[in-house]
C-alpha cells in the first residue's frame, strides 16, 4: 500500500475522529476548529502522554530536531520550512527554500543536518523538482541555516535524480547521513507498472527505484559500488526498491535501515548492503491492487536479491511504513535500541524490538485517533519522540512519560 489513496484515507480519518469523540469542535475566532479536549493526551496502552507542541501544519513530511534541543525544523509538502519553539509552540516561516514541485505526492518533502552542524550548519533537503516540460523527480538541495535571520542561504541544488518522468508519484526522499560521512537518499521507482526485468528499478542506467549515495557536496564517492560499471549510474547504492519514505541508521552497526511501500501488501524493513538489489517487482511479498495476484516470485525463490527483515505480506493488510527512527534516549530506557516507524493507513506508530536484524513488531502506539503517521525523531536533549501527523490541519505532536 502507498500514499495514493490519501484523500479517500483523510475523509476516513476526519470521520474517524468525530466517530471517537477526538472533536468535540466548536469555531474558534480565527475560523480554525479548536479542540474541546485536554491539550495533553495519555496512550492508556503505552503509558506515555501525548502533547501537541505545535498546530496547523499543512500535509508536514519530517520533523528534524536541533542540536540546541529546543527547537524543530517542520516541512509542509506545499513548499514550507518552519522553524519551531518547543517551549511555546511558536513557528516560523524560513525563507530561501528551493522552489518545489508540489503535485500529487511532490513537493518539499524531507530535511536532515549535517553531522557537524554546528560548526557547518547544512540543512540538507530533498523535494520534488519538475523540467521546462512538466516533467518531474527527486532533488536533493543544501543552505544554511540562519535562525537569527530566519533564513536558508547559499542555497545549493547538489543532485537531480534522473530521468525526470510524467509522474507525479513515488518519489521515495528520505536523506540520512551515514556513519562514513557520506549522504542516502532514497528515490521511488515513480509509479512505473511494468511488473518485470525491465522495470526501472531493476534497470541500473536510471536512478529511480533506488538508494544514492553521495558525498556531502553531492559528489559520487569512489567507492560506489558501481562505478566501475559503464552501464550504471555511479550514485545507485542500491537497488529494487519501490518507493522507500523512511530511513534510519542503527546506533550500534551502523547499517542504514528503511522502510518502503509495497503495492497491495508487501511493505517491508529493509537493511541495506552495498550494491544489493532488494527485488521490486521481480522478487515481492505483495499482490497486485484488486486482483490479489502475486507480484513476481518470492524474496526466497531468488537467490540474486535481498529480502526484507520484516514484511507485510500479501493478505495482511499491509502498514504502510514512512518516517522511521531508533530509540536511544533516557526518557524510555525500556524502549533503547526498539526502532519506531510511523504507519499511514494503519494510523498508528509502530515500535519494534530489534535483536541483530531479528525484528520483532512489539505494539502499536497512538492507534484511534485517526493520525497518518508521516514522520517520527528522537528529541536531542530530552529523549522525547516526536512525530509529523499526515493531514491538512495537522499537529506536531510529542511522546513523554506519563
Amino acid at each position: 500500500m502507498t500514499d495514493e489513496t490519501t484523500a479517500v484515507t483523510r475523509r476516513r480519518s476526519m470521520l474517524a475522529t468525530i466517530a471517537t469523540g477526538l472533536g468535540g469542535l466548536v469555531a474558534g475566532c480565527d475560523g480554525r476548529s479548536v479542540g474541546q479536549r485536554s491539550p495533553t493526551e495519555t496512550d492508556d496502552d503505552a503509558g506515555v502522554a501525548v502533547d501537541r507542541v505545535a498546530e496547523s501544519f499543512t500535509a508536514p513530511w519530517s520533523v528534524t530536531p536541533l542540536p540546541s534541543g529546543d527547537r524543530l525544523l517542520v516541512t509542509e509538502r506545499p513548499g514550507r520550512l518552519w522553524l519551531v519553539s518547543l517551549p511555546d509552540g511558536e513557528k516560523s516561516e524560513l525563507t530561501g527554500v528551493p522552489s518545489v514541485h508540489a503535485r500529487g505526492q511532490g513537493g518539499l518533502l524531507d530535511s536532515e543536518l549535517h553531522p557537524e552542524f554546528e560548526e557547518t550548519p547544512w540543512v540538507y533537503l530533498t523535494y520534488a523538482s519538475a523540467n521546462d516540460g512538466g516533467e518531474s523527480t527527486t532533488a536533493l538541495a543544501r543552505g544554511r541555516l540562519n535562525v537569527d535571520s530566519g533564513s536558508l542561504e547559499a542555497v545549493e541544488r547538489l543532485h537531480v535524480a534522473e530521468p525526470f518522468v510524467e509522474s507525479n508519484g513515488h518519489f521515495g526522499s528520505r536523506v540520512a547521513f551515514g556513519r562514513d560521512g557520506t549522504v542516502y537518499q532514497t528515490v521511488g521507482d515513480r509509479q512505473f507498472k511494468d511488473f518485470g526485468p525491465q522495470h526501472v528499478a531493476q534497470d541500473l542506467t536510471t536512478e529511480l527505484g533506488v538508494t544514492l549515495r553521495l558525498e556531502p557536496d553531492g559528489s559520487v564517492p569512489d567507492d560506489n559500488p558501481f562505478v566501475d560499471e559503464p552501464a550504471a549510474a555511479d550514485a545507485v547504492y542500491s537497488y529494487g526498491h519501490r518507493n522507500a519514505q523512511g530511513m534510519a541508521v542503527h546506533p550500534d552497526t551502523g547499517a542504514i535501515w528503511q522502510s518502503e511501500f509495497g503495492e497491495q501488501d508487501g511493505d517491508e524493513i529493509n537493511v541495506l548492503r552495498p550494491g544489493g538489489n532488494y527485488g521490486w517487482p521481480v522478487a515481492d511479498e505483495g499482490c497486485t491492487y484488486g486482483s490479489g495476484d502475486p507480484i513476481g516470485v518470492a524474496h526466497a525463490d531468488r537467490d540474486d536479491v535481498v529480502g526484507p527483515v520484516y514484511s507485510w505480506p500479501c493478505g495482511s493488510g499491509g502498514f504502510p511504513p514512512s518516517g522511521m527512527t531508533f530509540y536511544t534516549g533516557a526518557a524510555f530506557p525500556e524502549w533503547d535500541g526498539d526502532l519506531f516507524v510511523g504507519g499511514l493507513a494503519s494510523q498508528s506508530l509502530a515500535r519494534f524490538t530489534v535483536d541483530g536484524t531479528d525484528v520483532t513488531e512489539a505494539e502499536q502506539l497512538l492507534s484511534g485517533r485517526g493520525w497518518r503517521i508521516r514522520d517520527v525523531a528522537q528529541g536531542v536533549e530530552d529523549g522525547h519522540l516526536y512525530v509529523a501527523v499526515d493531514a491538512d490541519d495537522a499537529p506536531i505532536v510529542r511522546l513523554s512519560p506519563a
